[in-house]
């Protein structure tokens, strides 16, 4: 394991471009999103304690709507934005994982292999949130932690093990990106077959594929709680500013968190995942025994094999597809 964590985080280290793409894109909508939230409540400050009177009611419902405006927004940006930089980014570490080599101007490679492979982005929207749904499914069926540990389990390390039955659904959030890479390296011009092969690949290897994942997402979190702890200070000290802006420097720390977080730290553990994923796969091959089954544990591959099976479109349009899936919620 120690071994993928050292060829991915050279990995890592040679899509540099991608990385700093994300995290360029990450501050200005980080900065956007302050000045925005700045603007609602130096407003709002306007009318609860200036000339506007006591219409809190009033404000409040302004407040709201434009917070909820700001939350839609964003949802179109990180649809229609950063998930497609983040499907460039996984198919040029695909390529370097597979090939050893990095490709020239990586941008504009990613981007083309995403336009060419999928055609539009219904196309890998559809594709992509049918594969997060199946690996939900799989994933919570055969990774229980109760029944993973062989003891009885202690009353009192049963909070523990919440915890890390939780932290094993955010570590699936990721799992689609792997499945995604083997899509870019297969290259089968059925793609629904494409993404079934890849599902029954993690069905072989998950265990050294969620352990991996699990592990690395802990840590990312861990991570990211340290640096809001190490920031706070900051915003205490800016406690000095009036009243309706002190509010201002605590999203201005955890604007911060979240931009090296999305920026920095989630595009490292999507690297790890996918060279992981990438490795493992190798030396396994598909089977009906495999394929079978995944299918007890999750209704939705039946969905997937009979796409594959009819090599169905995928730029058709799917009743998922308007949602937006949370990888590498984007990744």
């Amino acid at each position: 394991m120690s071994l993928h964590f050292r060829e991915a985080t050279d990995v890592y280290r040679k899509t540099w471009p991608f990385v700093l793409l994300q995290l360029a894109i990450g501050i200005a909508f980080a900065l956007l999103g302050v000045i925005y939230l700045a603007l609602v409540v130096w407003l709002g400050s306007l009318f609860l304690w200036g000339d506007g009177g006591g219409g809190i009611l009033v404000v409040a419902l302004v407040m709201l709507v434009a917070l909820v405006s700001f939350a839609y927004i964003w949802r179109l940006i990180k649809r229609y934005v950063l998930y497609m930089v983040n499907a460039g980014h996984v198919a040029v570490i695909a390529h370097i994982v597979e090939e050893g080599e990095v490709p020239e101007n990586q941008l504009s490679y990613g981007t083309t292999q995403v336009q060419e492979y999928f055609v539009s982005a219904s196309g890998l929207y559809g594709v992509n949130v049918l594969v997060d749904a199946i690996l939900k499914q799989f994933t919570r069926s055969i990774a229980r932690v109760q029944e993973l540990i062989p003891v009885p389990i202690p009353s009192e390390l049963e909070a523990l093990i919440d915890v890390l039955q939780k932290s094993i659904v955010l570590a699936v959030r990721y799992l689609d990106t792997a499945i995604l890479a083997y899509m870019f390296v297969d290259r089968n011009d059925n793609r629904w077959a494409s993404a079934r092969d890849g599902v029954v690949l993690y069905g072989k290897t998950w265990k050294t594929v969620l352990g991996s994942t699990l592990l690395i997402v802990v840590g990312m979190y861990a991570l990211s709680f340290v640096l809001a702890t190490l920031l706070a200070p900051v915003a205490v000290a800016l406690d000095v500013l009036p009243p309706a802006f002190e509010l201002l420097s605590w999203v201005l720390v955890a604007g911060v968190v979240a931009v090296v977080h999305a920026g920095v730290v989630k595009p490292w553990v999507k690297t790890v995942v996918i060279t992981t994923f990438l490795v493992e796969q190798r030396e396994e091959t598909t089977d009906s025994e495999t394929m079978s089954w995944i299918e007890d544990r999750s209704d939705r591959f039946s969905e997937l094999v009979e796409k594959a099976e009819n090599d169905a479109p995928v730029d058709d349009d799917h009743p998922d597809a308007g949602r937006t899936p949370t990888p590498g919620e984007t990744a």
